[in-house]
């Protein structure tokens, strides 16, 4: 009883406290949208007032420091004139100048070549001093102008630039003076920026050349800040906010002085310019605990008008499920729980008119049940008994026997049905001697009640078998005091198994109840019959599983023979698969230096290491490199040096494999490639000579593209003919094809003298490939290395006839693939 109530109390608290809260939380939101509304205009208005007064004063500060700036180029144009002729009229301007203007702390002339002639400063002054400043920016930016401004530098953490003017007539010099610019401090005073503001100016690289009192120290770069970043960025619009040189957050505005690359910043802490946006939150958040305070005095108010009728609804359904129906619930307010105590009420009237008929039925189902739990103590005792015999002689007699009990007749009797015989055999009976003769052992099938029930398949009951029609079981069971009968078939989805008769002295119906107790019976009696069915057909059908299993037996060595010879052929096809891993394993290596189709045909070859053992050999050599590649190296980034070389080696690469030439090496721009070696070919000093003036004409248009990409490159080869010593050099992990011999330098030496767009050979070469060509001749050339005097010619053009040559090449090749 304790817990009911404190469950109840629970829930009348819990819905006490819903309403509250929920009354609460639509008055707390309603204030808080509503602050946060008003705060987000307020902060949105007083950012861009506060962000538009610091740019209005970065801009005014950016036009004076302008102005100033074209002031002091005005004062020291003065001394530029014409007039000053003469080294001591120049100087005594410029000391002249050195005292009226205090920024200026040094001055020097030069003279039209360049050269100081003049250099006047606070100590002391210098005349002819003759330094080369020709190439200087301040000297030529002032001729070509008229007037340059230096960039910024620092002198022992002093700001400091140079203006230089241009002396007036031709070539009359230029006027350099040193500024400090730490007179740029003086634009940044705490009363043109203000108590909580500060303000700096920054050069074009981010670095501080003046500052406020509370601003950043001068010199410090700042040029990773996010502000001064989008201030020096060319075309780029300034922030609006960022952080100072503290990492505090700060509202920004920037101002640039487009005549020298410089930018004003003037910063204010957003923790102090948003300090009104802070004091309005605290008077929100105290008109938020107000009406939270109100609003939880209304909720309770309203809460607990609704709880008293709450309340009484409670107490009068405890007193209702305490059994009291007398009880009325009385609720008076004229809404939903009026009419809930008026159910109440009503249910409870209800409740007691039926009560007092519950006892009666009770007794009526107690009864009920205890009969309903005997019949399944009797069906669980037939089911044991089906579930552990397969013999008909033991589960028959234990069914007639429970039947017999269950329904209070007088006799039992089971028939079992022979299908082919067609008729009824009486198998079990309980009640009757069974043994004894009569017309009731053997019934045929026919015009019989047993065959009519069985062709239905529903029970059929006599309640007066004197009035019945003659028929054998009617006879017997008359003659045997028996005057009314059930009978219920014994058929299952296969079909009719026999029947189960039911026999009382007494005439009368049965039961609704008593006949569906003898189908379950029936069913019983039907899964006694088909288990012994089964087991009979089990037995038989496990002699001819004996008989299939020797079959399977035969037929399992029979496959066990197959899988051995599968085992062999399987073998056999890892062996060759092998064997054409390696092959392509060769062609592999193979193709690192060789054409495609010539790895192929020395990987198929019988004996491949006899093509790539050492031996001598005579062998076209090709060498061919940029010209002007190292200065371009040292000139270009890397990065643009390898893209070029990529362009190149892959337009050679495509040529040295169409000719089927094999490629030895190359360093960088320089490429030597061998032909007839190790694959021989009768024409392979045409084949170089027609690989290279294709060549020439595919780098042609390379060379304008690199051009046009501001690269001065050229492309030169040369072509000897001679005999060398071939094989594979290098160390068992790393072995390469290549050539050893005086040929390879005299193309090497070739390739050097010739000029860009040029192909130099040798007599030999040319003394072979004479007909094709168009040639000229060069001088000898003195070659490094060569004791006498090379001959040597230009391969020009191909003549038409070269087509032949280019034939014969396109069909060794096609052989080679197929």
């Amino acid at each position: 009883m304790a817990g009911a109530k404190d469950k109840t109390w629970f829930l009348r608290e819990g819905l006490f406290a819903k309403y509250v809260v929920s009354l609460v939380g639509l008055v707390v939101f309603v204030l808080a949208v509503n602050g946060a509304m008003e705060t987000w205009i307020s902060y949105r208005a007083t950012k861009i007032s506060l962000t538009d007064a610091l740019e209005d004063k970065a801009q005014g500060t950016a036009r004076r420091v302008e102005q100033s700036v074209s002031e002091l180029e005005r004062q020291i144009s003065w001394v530029t004139t014409a007039s000053r002729d003469t080294i001591e009229k120049r100087r005594a301007d410029y000391a002249q100048l050195l005292q009226q203007v205090s920024v200026v702390s040094q001055l020097f002339q030069l003279n039209g070549d360049g050269r100081e002639v003049l250099r006047v400063s606070r100590q002391s002054t210098t005349t002819n001093g003759n330094a080369d400043l020709v190439r200087d920016m301040r000297f030529t930016d002032a001729v070509a102008r008229g007037v340059s401004y230096s960039p910024a530098n620092f002198v022992d953490q002093r700001p400091v630039m140079s203006i230089s003017v241009a002396h007036s007539g031709f070539n009359a010099g230029v006027t350099v003076a040193e500024i400090d610019l730490s007179f740029l401090s003086d634009f940044l005073s705490d009363a043109q920026v203000g108590k909580a503001a500060f303000a700096y100016v920054v050069d074009a690289r981010g670095r501080v050349l003046a500052s406020s009192s509370k601003g950043p120290d001068v010199g410090k770069d700042l040029s990773k800040l996010p502000q001064v970043a989008a201030a020096i960025a060319p075309a780029r619009e300034p922030e609006t906010s960022g952080t100072d040189f503290n990492g505090h957050a700060v509202l920004s505005a920037a101002s640039t002085v487009p005549k020298l690359g410089w930018s004003v910043l003037f910063e204010q802490p957003t923790a102090q310019a948003l300090t009104p946006i802070r004091d309005q939150l605290v008077r929100i958040a105290l008109l938020i605990g107000m009406g939270l305070l109100v609003a939880i005095l209304a909720g309770t108010l309203l809460a607990r008008r609704m709880i008293i009728p709450i309340t009484a609804l409670r107490d009068g359904a405890h007193k209702l499920g305490e059994g009291d129906f007398s009880h009325r619930i009385d609720v008076h307010t004229s809404d939903e729980l009026e009419e809930l105590a008026g159910q109440f009420n009503r249910m409870a009237g209800q409740l007691q008119e039926t009560y007092s008929d519950l006892e009666t039925k009770v007794e009526e189902r107690t009864r009920d049940l205890a009969q309903s739990i005997n019949e399944l103590k009797v069906l669980e005792e037939v089911g044991r008994a089906v579930a552990s015999s397969l013999d008909l002689n033991a589960v028959l007699p234990t069914i007639a026997a429970r039947a017999l009990e269950i329904s209070h007749a007088d006799a039992v009797l089971i028939y079992g049905y022979d299908a082919e015989k067609r008729c009824f055999n009486l198998v079990e009976a309980d009640g009757i001697d069974k043994s004894a003769d009569g017309a009731h052992v053997t019934i045929d099938e026919g015009d019989n009640i047993l065959s009519e029930a069985a062709a239905r398949c529903e029970p059929i009951a006599l309640a007066d078998l004197d009035h019945a029609t003659e028929q054998p079981l009617r006879d017997v069971a008359v003659n045997a005091g028996f005057h009314s009968v059930l009978v219920v078939p014994l058929v299952d989805q296969q079909g009719t198994l026999g029947s189960l008769v039911v026999l009382r002295r007494a005439g009368g119906a049965f039961e609704g109840s008593l006949t569906g107790l003898m189908r379950t019976f029936a069913n019983q009696a039907v899964l006694a019959m088909r288990n012994a069915r089964l087991f009979t057909e089990v037995d038989h059908k496990s002699h001819a599983l004996e008989t299939a299993h020797e079959t399977v037996r035969a037929q399992a060595d029979q496959l066990r023979e197959q899988t051995e010879q599968l085992k062999n052929w399987n073998k056999s096809l890892e062996e060759r698969v092998a064997t054409q891993l390696g092959e392509i394993e060769r062609i592999r290596k193979l193709e690192r230096f060789l054409a495609p189709q010539v790895a192929q045909l020395i990987a198929s070859s019988d004996s491949p290491e006899g093509l790539l053992a050492s031996h001598r050999r005579e062998v076209t050599v090709v060498f061919c490199d940029l010209r002007g590649f190292t200065a371009f190296t040292e000139a270009t980034e890397p990065e643009e040096a390898m893209n070029v070389l990529r362009e190149y080696h892959a337009a050679l690469g495509k040529l040295i494999f169409k000719y089927e030439g094999t490629l030895d090496k190359y360093a960088g721009d320089g490429v030597m490639i061998l032909f007839n070696a190790p694959i021989q070919f009768e024409d392979h000093t045409a084949r170089a000579v027609k690989m290279a003036v294709e060549m020439r004409d595919t780098i042609g248009p390379l060379t304008e593209r690199w051009r046009n990409r501001g690269h001065s490159l050229g492309f030169g080869i040369g072509i000897a003919l001679g005999y060398a010593t071939l094989g594979q050099v290098g160390f068992e992990q790393r072995l390469e094809y290549a050539a050893i011999g005086s040929v390879t330098n005299l193309a090497s030496r070739l390739c050097s003298e010739a000029q860009a767009g040029q192909i130099v050979v040798s007599r030999r070469v040319y003394g072979i490939v004479e007909p094709w060509v168009e040639a000229r001749a060069l001088d000898d050339l003195q070659l490094k290395g060569f004791n006498h005097p090379v001959l040597a010619m230009e391969i020009l053009s191909l003549r038409d006839e070269v087509d032949d040559v280019a034939d014969v090449v396109d069909a060794s090749a096609a052989r080679r693939r197929g």
